[in-house]
């Protein structure tokens, strides 16, 4: 049975999601304790890396972390103490989860600044991609963390993933049919369909379509792997230069469809064009590297690097997207293993 969302809507209360590059309160992350999911047999080595990524995030917001036990936390505090973090610019939270991606299991914040509450979540449902990995536990964190905080959330009752969509902040966002129109997701719904949901939960106007993601990319194609914005007309997005591999012609033809589009101004899209790195492979497998999914925090762009010569020229291009704001590469060479980087880890809470 298809599902209807109730009224009132966030939209119709003015609540809207902001842009990432928006002020932020905090950054939520689920902290990975779990290698019979995505690093199995390889968890061990993402810590360094992991903890860098909460390090550079702390020093400019609170990183709010979920733990699934008071045993956990009091280690990971004592690591991430160690790494040279003030305590203070942490705060844990016991709250159970499967696995370690954030973005996609956790709340998505919306924010109306005249409203009584300025602040709500949005609770969609999560199933792992498709059913791919249990999911009992990282379906609650919105709800837990709405509880902790204290904030109105609203429950859309479809499942939908927070790196899925990517938005400017003013009424636009991104997304990919090979994702969100998959039958392992919304199967009652149409392309008509869940772009209500969007503009009503998300408190948007208008739903930009790309078509596929990356090469082994396990999530059906997400947009933050590909194409991001960094301001309001302006994307970035991934091109592979090698037309023997696979990711060519899905990109280019991601690259022809973003120089057609329109925002709600009517301005066509600036576009900064983005290497892929060099592919990288674990026993047998192609693995989503990809320098779009950086992570922007308060007053850095956190970007995952892959020890190939493509990185320098990544962080160049990305240095004068966003010249506000500090490039800081981080090795991503182990993290990537279990399909997913810095953005995918990540939640920001809008301020």
């Amino acid at each position: 049975m298809k599902q209807e969302f109730q009224h009132p809507t966030p939209k119709e209360l003015g609540y809207h999601f902001p842009a990432e590059w928006e002020p932020h309160t905090a950054t939520w992350l689920s902290y990975p304790h779990d290698d019979s999911y995505s690093w199995p047999g390889t968890l061990s080595g993402i810590f360094d890396s992991y903890n860098k990524f909460i390090k550079e995030i702390s020093k400019v917001e609170t990183v709010c972390i979920n733990v699934r036990n008071e045993q956990l936390k009091i280690k990971v505090e004592q690591d991430l103490i160690r790494t040279g973090i003030n305590p203070e610019d942490l705060q844990f939270f016991i709250h159970p989860t499967n696995d370690a991606w954030c973005r996609d299991h956790g709340p998505a914040f919306l924010v109306n600044p005249q409203a009584q509450d300025p602040k709500v979540i949005v609770g969609w449902k999560f199933n792992a991609w498709g059913e791919k990995y249990p999911h009992d536990l990282d379906e609650k964190i919105p709800g837990l963390i709405a509880g902790v905080l204290q904030i109105p959330v609203f429950y859309p009752g479809i499942v939908m993933e927070g790196g899925a969509v990517d938005f400017n902040g003013k009424g636009t966002v991104l997304t990919t049919t090979s994702c969100l129109l998959h039958e392992n997701r919304n199967p009652e719904l149409s392309q008509d369909d869940l772009e209500e949901f969007l503009r009503h939960y998300y408190g948007i106007d208008q739903v930009l379509w790309l078509e596929n993601g990356i090469n082994g990319d396990d999530t059906n194609g997400h947009i933050d792997d590909h194409t991001r914005f960094f301001r309001e007309d302006s994307v970035v997005t991934a091109v592979e230069e090698n037309h023997s591999d696979t990711n060519y012609q899905p990109l280019r033809l991601n690259l022809q469809m973003l120089k057609k589009m329109r925002i709600l101004n009517g301005k066509q899209l600036n576009i900064a064009e983005i290497p892929m790195p060099k592919p990288v492979w674990f026993e047998g497998q192609r693995l989503p590297a990809s320098y779009a999914n950086f992570y922007i925090s308060n007053r850095s762009v956190i970007v995952p690097i892959y020890r190939c010569r493509e990185d320098d020229k990544a962080m160049a291009i990305l240095e004068e997207c966003f010249p506000d704001r500090k490039i800081i590469g981080i090795d991503s060479l182990d993290i990537i293993w279990g399909m997913g980087s810095f953005h995918c880890l990540s939640q920001q809470e809008p301020a």
